[in-house]
Formats: structure tokens, C-alpha cells, sequence
């Protein structure tokens, strides 16, 4: 196969992988995980601001994040601003310092969990699916225009769908081993 599509092949895929993984990481496991707070925007002075610029985060403990603002006037505002995400935590402060505890996941959270983690997987299955169909295109266009031979194409074709498994098979990793995170108990 053209070293060129390859590679191209290969890094979109590797994307699919990586958005997959970030998906992962927001996902919350009952354990206490820095990248819950990841997408957490805070209004400083008007203008929304990632929690990581504005505190120091920290976990303390396996079921708790601590967040130290640099400036102690916007304890309100980030406690806003975790109250308003979707993570369904509540966060509580003495003046200083906001906690936020990580209660336990009940079982029927945790099977909505693992719905969520396969239909995220699936998406990242058909993204890398979609990218073999863009690149054999590709490789179909360069035979029609006679840059290559039938069996160069066959070749290439058969490639192409060995890198695709290789990333089904990395996103379905992916999967079991968050699935097994979220069943722990």
C-alpha cells in the first residue's frame, strides 16, 4: 500500500482511539479521577475558564478531589460550576478549600455506566470504519487513473482492512478493561 495512505489511515485512527480513551477517562468509575473535572468551565470575571487554570486540583483520598482556587474569591463560582455539570457530585468547602466526594456507584449506575462505555466504543468502531472507507476510495480512485496495478489495489485493499481490525480490536480493549473498572466494586 502507498506509504502515504497508510500513514494517513493509521493517524486517523490512532484519533479515533485517543477520543475514545478521553471519553473514557470523563466517565466516573466511583474512584476519585481528576479527568471527571476535565470539562468543567468556570466564569472568571465573565469569561469561562477551565477549572485547571483557575485551582490546584488534588486527590486526597480514592473516593475524593480536592480543588484549591488561587484566588479565594471564586470558591463560589467553580462550586457553580460543578454543581452545574452533569456530573451529579455535590461539592462542599470550609473557606479554603472545596471538596468533592465520590460517593459509590449503585448497581443499576453502573450498568447505565457500561451502556454508555459500549455506545462509545461502537462510535469509535464506526469512525475507524468510516476512515477504511475513505482510504480504499482512495486506493480505488489511484487504480481507476491507472497509478496502480490490480494486484498492487488487492493488496493495499487487504491492508488496509488488517490495520482496521488492529483498531476494532484496540477500541474493544479499551472497552473490557473500562467495563471491568466500572463493575469493581
Amino acid at each position: 500500500m502507498e506509504k502515504g495512505l497508510q500513514k494517513k489511515a493509521a493517524d486517523k485512527m490512532d484519533h479515533a482511539i485517543e477520543a475514545l480513551k478521553k471519553e473514557f477517562a470523563s466517565i466516573r468509575t466511583g474512584r476519585a479521577s481528576l479527568a471527571l473535572l476535565d470539562g468543567i468551565k468556570v466564569d472568571y470575571y465573565g469569561t469561562p475558564t477551565p477549572l485547571q487554570q483557575l485551582a490546584s486540583l488534588s486527590i486526597p483520598d480514592s473516593r475524593q478531589i480536592a480543588i484549591q482556587p488561587w484566588e479565594q474569591k471564586i470558591i463560589s463560582e467553580i462550586e457553580k460550576a460543578v454543581m452545574k455539570s452533569d456530573l451529579g457530585l455535590t461539592p462542599t468547602n470550609d473557606g479554603k478549600i472545596i471538596r468533592i466526594n465520590i460517593p459509590a456507584l449503585t448497581e443499576e449506575r453502573r450498568k447505565q455506566l457500561v451502556k454508555v462505555t459500549k455506545k462509545n466504543s461502537e462510535d469509535a468502531k464506526v469512525a475507524i470504519r468510516n476512515i477504511r472507507r475513505d482510504i480504499n476510495d482512495e486506493i480505488k480512485k489511484l487504480e481507476k487513473d491507472k497509478h496502480l496495478s490490480e494486484d498492487d489495489t488487492k493488496k493495499s485493499l487487504d491492508e488496509v482492512q488488517k490495520l482496521t481490525d488492529s483498531y476494532i480490536k484496540k477500541a474493544d480493549e479499551l472497552l473490557l478493561h473500562k467495563e471491568k473498572e466500572i463493575m469493581e466494586v
